[in-house]
């Protein structure tokens, strides 16, 4: 396909709302250790990852015959801080999987218009499929793959949302960033480790590889039992995913404010407080997170989340300057005698730091919540 159609693709698609348009050439090689990531257990419980395993090395097992790879970016970075840190940045908006697909859906047809192929000769995923975005990306010249396992680009920092298009029409290949080594872990990063060292819990093994295990985004996110008891203290105030890793990293400095045509921020998320969120009800949580990410922790993981949560922040030697412990304590006591065991545990887990094992003790047997399971004097005794 010549570079004129290319190009006017790549004009249609960023006329669609996507800041970043790149392409690759199918027959790449862009894993980096997949496997051996995998056999190593850093895929904690997301099984899917080693069923989808062999079609996220092999593009041709999920469209056979497929020739390129379109790599999509859309920027989230809202050109200021955002207060807080109780949700990661990207959750501040509609779930980006629903309001990127209809745009994924257009590209599709303008891949047609232009390109005079089917519907069959193309598939698209936002973030949620067997394809190995990050490495693609890197391929593609939309970035360069981080110690922080992130594609950071040189315009956006690591505010990049990624989708992809594999298409049976044969586009000429953009440049990579080093045609040498273009997936090469931290290939522009230097020295710099800022990213490995302000990690709360000690994920990165490697640079450029993340342990599941010990990632607080994964626990608040993807784990739906009890988080390990050593991990807790270290989760802060954050009750879905975590940044640390992104923000601290130099290139933000050059990341622009994105155009959002693609999202629909969520203002009224980073203003919730902790005590609001230990409160919530099924009815309150279907209509405060309907249609964003949140939604995928489900009210119990939100819950569980919110407990480790508000025992860090109102642990007994933290200062409470706005006198919300009191509050805290009585919600985390009613929640201890919650219907979901992991709830339990980790209430009862929270209100020891709050109020110490003595007085937690005493309210515990006040409410009789201790009573409700035997997982809670299991957490109780520790």
């Amino acid at each position: 396909m010549n570079r004129e159609r290319r190009e006017q693709l790549r004009e249609r698609l960023r006329g669609l709302g996507f800041d970043v348009v790149r392409f690759a050439a199918a027959d790449t090689v862009v894993d980096r250790g997949l496997r051996e990531w995998l056999a190593a257990g850093h895929q904690a419980e997301m099984t899917w990852l080693e069923r989808s395993a062999d079609k996220r090395l092999d593009p041709q097992l999920v469209l056979p015959g497929a020739a390129s790879v379109i790599v999509l970016g859309v920027n989230y970075w809202p050109g200021r801080e955002v207060a807080g840190t109780t949700f990661a940045r990207y959750a501040l908006h509609q779930d980006y999987h629903d309001t990127i697909t209809p745009a994924l859906k257009l590209a599709g047809h303008a891949i047609e218009e232009l390109c005079a192929v089917g519907a069959a000769d193309y598939r698209y995923y936002v973030d949620a499929g067997p394809v190995l975005e990050r490495g693609w990306a890197a391929a593609a010249g939309l970035g360069f793959r981080g110690k922080n396992a992130n594609v950071i680009s040189r315009e956006h920092g690591n505010w990049l949302l990624l989708a992809t298009i594999l298409v049976r029409v044969p586009f000429a290949a953009d440049e990579a960033l080093a045609a040498t080594e273009p997936g090469r872990t931290g290939l522009f990063c230097g020295k710099c480790t800022r990213c490995l060292d302000a990690c709360p819990t000690a994920a990165f093994p490697a640079p450029g590889v993340v342990d599941s295990r010990r990632c607080i985004s994964y626990h608040t996110i993807e784990n739906r039992g009890f988080v390990p008891r050593e991990l807790r203290a270290k989760f802060g105030a954050r009750v879905f995913g975590c940044d640390e890793c992104l923000a601290v990293c130099p290139w933000n400095r050059f990341a622009q404010t994105g155009r959002s045509e693609l999202l629909a921020r969520r203002h009224d998320l980073a203003q919730l407080g902790l005590v609001e969120l230990l409160r919530l009800t099924p009815e309150r949580f279907r209509e405060v997170f309907r249609g964003t990410a949140v939604k995928r922790t489900k009210l119990a993981g939100l819950l569980r989340n919110a407990c480790i949560a508000a025992g860090n922040v109102w642990a007994a030697d933290a200062p409470d300057p706005a006198g919300g412990r009191p509050a805290a304590a009585a919600e985390l006591v009613r929640l201890a005698g919650h219907e979901s065991p992991v709830v339990r545990g980790h209430a009862v887990w929270a209100l020891r730091r709050v109020l110490g094992a003595d007085r937690a003790a005493t309210d515990l047997a006040t409410a009789r919540a201790a009573e409700t399971e035997p997982v809670v004097l299991a957490e109780y005794v520790d």
